[in-house]
Order: structure tokens, then C-alpha cells, then sequence
């Protein structure tokens, strides 16, 4: 997920955390509804032929959203590891699903004392809305991951070759994008019943993975197809500057991590289309408009639609001009886009827990979006019942009170102190715009004499800082008016990364357990505009909630690399830099050095001789607990 990482990029109070709505802004005549939410950190999803959406939860379960309900069955639930960018990550249905119902997921297989974590893509049957027992078909077993959880990639897509095409993250170290023994960084593609096609790029080769179709990417996210032609977008996740979407091309070397965006490099093959970490820092969902039945007006079809897990935007590309307009803004950190045999496009809101569903239409009447719900609050606590409409702006709100308007209410939500006398209320809006209204549903209030909980976060204690490989150890308390001390049933923990200015998760929301441990891992984002946030949710008997959250900050140490003579190449990462430099990173996080030999300097040629720790020309270092300079001596032959 860096502002890859992920997923998933601002990416998280996201998982799990409660999150204001705002309505997102769509281009005239268009509209988009909530198809259905509630889905648990949500990260992938696929269309069915009959139209069923199948939505992937990290934590491992595969959701059915069937004639817009949310099926409470699942259509099954795997055994993930869910921390970080890991879990439930992709799915796709076989091109002939109607035939044989094949489904293909991708997802991380927990570490055992024999077996490191790895991804895994795996074939299932169908039995209806859920999994024929004792189907699946392991057709691939990744790389082992190393202790970084992001860089995962997943998605899954068949090309028009009828092929399984799959997007594989670098798992957060850079060199693996280049190295054609690993599929780690990769686009890789193998046949349904996983053997290698024997037109792959790489097939013949003696040293290289056949499963590889393009490398030299970092974290591709998403990609697809444009219909059934071959026209292949990628989506790859940058680091420091450049989002970019790639063309696919078999054989391609898309640069990584020797370069970023735009390239003049003839090595490698540079993107269509890129932006900067101004607008944006995560590219997520893609999808070509190529529908049977087209919605949108002629002028969208056969153009790329792509979002921004922290921005929030969906944009559209024309690949005939590699030019990109903006469609929607204000999207809940979008994850995934698909567009659907109706001719809509639908978007997976990871901040919301969402699929919504975007139209054209002549109505310009406003349409709900997200509906009031229903709430249950302590007596003297606010209420808060909130809508969003989509449509032409801009609206009027009014809001009723058991079907009589309450005076002064015309905000898009509605706050009030509770009394007793207040239970059983039910409470609406009407919105408005210069075309027409729409009534929301009706919500209903409960009032309850009980008082919430109280809790605290014993450990990690305030002002605690932590370390690459650091054991954190967290454990909470908490007590109810009339309840007394809650159980561990009663405790949700979740922690997340934070990153520059987004989020990444780390911990899944997790019920059970009033302590816990979680290891803050040595490899991964390098930088140092970094945090971990802990967050625990108690509920009593009631359903009364309090939410407490505590961050812990990282020990940082200055990194300075020079040459001697001064001025001349290393890398840090995988990437060029010129010496001498100093950047700033948090104790315990490894990084690779490495200093090319022979290099040229004013005419002179050098070679490398030592590092000044001693070790090899390329290694990697821990940042330690003290600034440090490390200096490369080369000579001249």
C-alpha cells in the first residue's frame, strides 16, 4: 500500500474506523446509489455473468452482494494473513463461468514453523451463492514474503487469449522487480489450469520464472483488459513522486526501482499516463468503459476509468490522446472499479464499506445515496442522522420528525441533545433540487437510560516510540455503569500504519482479547514521515460504544552516504543517487546499499574498493540508533 502502500494509500482510518460522509461530485446527468455495504475492509471485487458482485474481504472472506442484498453467507472464508497489505486480495471468474463456474482468488497463506507466508492463487467451483466443498485447485504458490506486509499487489484478470493474467507487488524491495528468478514485481501469466503458456516471454529461458509475462514493477494494484481486445492497462503503485499507469506489453521491462514515471531510458518501457504526489498518492481501480449495453453517452466508450485511494478521485483516460479528465471527485477511498454488462460503473468505497453503482440518466431529480440509519445513543448524548444525494447541485434538505418537518433543518444532517421521550422517534429528509425531490428512508431512534462504556489503553503507555523489529505489546480496560468490567468479547483492536499524509492498515479490526502483540516489521516503507496508530473499540451489553486510540512514534537517525572521491554514485534502494546526501530513517528499518563499479567522473574512470563498515559492494544496512555516515572509497585502475 509508501503512498503504495497500499492498498492502499490514505488508505485507512479506513479499515474500520468510523468515517464522515461526504458526497462525491459527479459530471452532469450522472448519478450513483449505494448497491450494498457493510463488507469488512473490502479490497477486490468481480462481476459475475448473471450479475452478482463478488466482493473480497482482506480478512478472507469472499462476499455475495446477489440482486442488490448482501448475502449474510459468505461464499466462503479462508484462513489469511491479513496484516498489513496481505489477506483476501483478488478474484476473477473463469471466461467460460457459466460452463464450469470456476472462480480464482489470490490471497496470503499464513506462515507456519515449516512454510514462510506467501501468496497464492487458487481455483474454486461454484455451488450457487456458495463454494462447492473440497474444490479448490492451488494453481500457483508465490515467493516467500519477507517480514514487510505491503507490496502484495493481486489483482486477477483473464486476458482476451483466455489466460490468467496476475498482478504481483515487489513485497516492498526493489531488486525482486528486476530479478526474473522471482515472481515478486511481476505481471505474471499462466493458463486456467495453471501450466505455462508456451507463448510466455520468458519460456524458453533457463533462468527465468515462465510464469512471467512483465517486470519491473513496483506494486501493481489493479490493471485491465479493454474488452475482449488486448489493449492492457497497468496500474503501478509509485513511491516518492510519480503514480503511473503502464502499457502492457509481454517481454516489458517497466523500470523498477532504477526509475520512477517518465524515463528516457531506452531499457525501459515508460508510462502513458502519470501524475505526482500533489493529486495524488496511491493509483487503485481501473477499468476500460467497453460494456454490452452501454448507459453512458457514446462519447465515454472505450475510455479508462482509474481512482486514487488518497485523493479520492475517479478519472477518465482517452487512450487515444493519453489525456485524463476528472469524472468523479470525493469517491471514499476507492479500491476497485468495474464496470458492469448494464453499462454501469461501479466502484468499491473502502471508506465506507461500500459498492456504489454510478449511472446516466435523464432524471435529474436527486437520488440517495447513503440513506439515514438507524441509531442508539445514551440519554443526554446528540443524535446525528446525516444523508448524501447525488445528482445536480445545488439541494435543499428538510427534515421530519414522525412524518412533520422540524423547523430550521435544512442541512444535510441533523443534530439534537436525546431525552427519554425521544425513543421510537423516526426521523427523514427530504432533498431537493431544481428538478425534483427524493424521500429517504426512515431511520429510528432509541434512547437508552444505560451509560457507555469507559475504557483506557494501559499499553503501549503515552510517549512510547518504537523500532524496526520491535515487539509492541497493547493491552486495554474497560468498565460499564451497569455492566462492570467488560469481557474480552466486548474488545476490537485494530492498528494502523500511518504515512505521510494516508493510512495503511496493519491489524484488521479484532474482537476478542483485551491484550495482543504485533511485531513492527524491519523491511518496508523507508520513510521516516511515518507512525503506527492503535485503536480500541468496546461495546456493552447494549451496543453502546467507546473508541479509544493511541499512536506510537518512531526513533529516527540521519543516514549520510558519500564517496570517496565526493560526487560520485551509489544507490539506496534499487535508486541513483549522488553523493554525498543524508536522509533520515527510522531505527531498525533495513535498506540496501550498493556503489556501481566502474563509474566516470570529470573524464577519470573509478572503481569501487571498500565500504566504510566493511562489508560488500552491495549490501543492506539496519538504520541504527545514531546518525551514521556510511562512505564508499574508490580508486582509479
Amino acid at each position: 500500500m509508501h503512498q503504495s502502500q497500499l492498498f492502499f494509500a490514505t488508505i485507512f482510518l479506513l479499515f474500520g474506523l468510523s468515517f464522515s460522509v461526504s458526497a462525491a461530485t459527479l459530471p452532469p446527468g450522472f448519478v450513483e446509489t449505494t448497491v450494498a455495504s457493510g463488507i469488512a475492509s473490502p479490497t477486490a471485487m468481480a462481476i459475475a455473468p448473471n450479475g452478482r458482485i463478488f466482493v473480497c474481504s482482506q480478512t478472507g472472506a469472499l462476499r455475495v452482494i446477489k440482486n442488490g442484498v448482501l448475502l449474510a453467507t459468505p461464499f466462503l472464508t479462508l484462513s489469511v494473513d491479513s496484516i498489513g497489505e496481505r489477506g483476501l486480495l483478488g478474484v476473477a471468474f473463469d471466461p467460460h463461468f457459466t460452463l464450469n463456474e470456476y472462480i480464482y482468488l489470490y490471497y496470503t497463506v499464513p506462515g507456519t514453523p515449516v512454510t514462510p507466508a506467501h501468496n497464492r492463487v487458487a481455483r474454486f467451483t461454484a455451488n450457487g451463492d456458495v463454494v462447492l466443498p473440497g474444490s479448490r485447485l492451488i494453481l500457483l504458490e508465490l515467493d516467500p514474503l519477507s517480514t514487510a506486509t505491503n507490496h502484495n499487489g493481486g489483482a486477477l484478470h483473464f486476458g482476451p487469449d483466455d489466460n490468467l493474467y496476475i498482478a504481483v507487488g515487489d513485497n516492498a524491495k526493489g531488486s525482486n522487480s528486476q530479478n526474473l528468478s522471482n515472481l515478486l514485481g511481476k505481471i505474471l501469466r499462466i493458463a486456467p489450469d495453471g501450466t505455462i503458456p508456451p507463448d510466455n516471454p520468458f519460456v524458453q529461458s533457463t533462468t527465468a520464472r515462465h510464469e512471467i509475462w512483465a517486470y519491473g514493477l513496483r506494486n501493481p494494484f489493479t490493471f485491465a483488459f479493454r474488452g475482449a481486445t488486448s489493449l492492457m492497462y497497468i496500474n503501478d503503485v509509485g513511491q516518492s513522486t510519480w503514480e503511473e499507469i503502464d502499457l502492457g506489453q509481454a517481454g516489458a521491462n517497466y523500470g523498477w526501482p532504477a526509475t520512477e514515471g517518465p524515463t528516457t531510458s531506452p531499457a525501459y518501457k515508460g508510462p502513458i499516463y502519470y501524475y505526482g504526489h500533489g493529486e495524488g498518492c496511491a493509483i487503485t481501480g481501473g477499468a476500460f468503459y467497453s460494456p454490452t449495453t452501454p448507459n453512458f453517452p457514446s462519447s465515454y466508450i472505450g475510455k479508462y476509468f482509474f481512482g486514487d485511494y488518497c485523493s479520492g478521485f475517479i478519472r477518465m483516460l482517452n487512450p487515444a490522446t493519453n489525456q485524463a479528465t476528472d469524472f468523479i471527485t470525493g469517491a471514499s477511498q476507492p479500491v476497485d472499479i468495474q464496470v458492469g454488462d448494464d453499462g454501469s460503473l461501479y466502484y468499491l468505497a473502502r471508506g465506507t464499506s461500500s459498492v456504489m453503482k454510478v449511472r446516466y440518466t435523464t432524471n435529474l431529480s436527486p437520488v440517495i445515496t447513503t440513506q439515514p440509519t438507524s441509531k442508539l445513543v445514551s440519554v443526554g448524548y446528540p443524535a446525528t442522522f446525516s444523508v448524501v444525494a447525488s445528482g445536480p447541485s445545488p439541494y435543499s434538505y428538510q427534515w421530519m420528525r414522525n412524518g412533520v418537518n422540524i423547523t430550521g433543518t435544512t442541512a444535510s444532517s441533523y443534530k439534537f441533545a436525546t431525552t427519554l421521550a425521544d425513543t421510537g422517534a423516526r426521523f427523514r429528509v427530504r432533498v431537493s433540487d431544481a428538478y425534483g425531490s427524493t424521500l429517504s428512508n426512515v431511520a429510528t431512534l432509541s434512547v437508552t437510560s444505560d451509560k457507555p462504556p469507559v475504557g483506557q489503553i494501559l499499553t503501549p503507555v503515552q510517549g512510547r516510540t518504537y523500532f524496526g523489529g520491535m515487539v509492541v505489546h497493547y493491552s486495554g480496560s474497560a468498565s460499564d455503569f451497569e455492566d462492570g468490567d467488560l469481557p474480552a468479547s466486548a474488545f476490537t483492536w485494530q492498528v494502523d500504519f500511518h504515512h505521510n499524509s494516508h493510512i495503511h492498515p496493519f491489524i484488521p479490526p479484532t474482537t476478542g482479547s483485551k491484550t495482543g502483540t504485533f511485531t513492527i516489521p524491519t523491511r518496508g516503507e523507508t520513510s521516516a514521515n511515518v507512525y503506527y496508530f492503535i485503536t480500541l473499540k468496546v461495546v456493552d451489553s447494549v451496543g453502546l460504544t467507546r473508541t479509544l486510540v493511541r499512536n506510537i512514534l518512531p526513533q529516527k537517525a540521519n543516514l549520510t552516504f558519500a564517496t570517496n572521491p565526493a560526487g560520485l554514485r551509489i544507490t539506496l534502494d534499487g535508486q541513483n543517487r549522488i553523493t554525498p546526501f543524508t536522509v533520515t530513517g527510522v531505527v531498525g528499518i533495513k535498506r540496501a546499499i550498493a556503489a556501481p563499479s566502474p563509474q566516470t567522473k570529470n573524464g577519470l574512470s573509478y572503481i569501487f574498493q571498500s565500504w566504510s563498515d566493511g562489508r560488500a559492494r552491495s549490501h543492506e544496512i539496519s538504520t541504527p540508533a545514531v546518525n551514521t555516515t556510511y562512505t564508499g572509497n574508490y580508486i582509479e585502475p
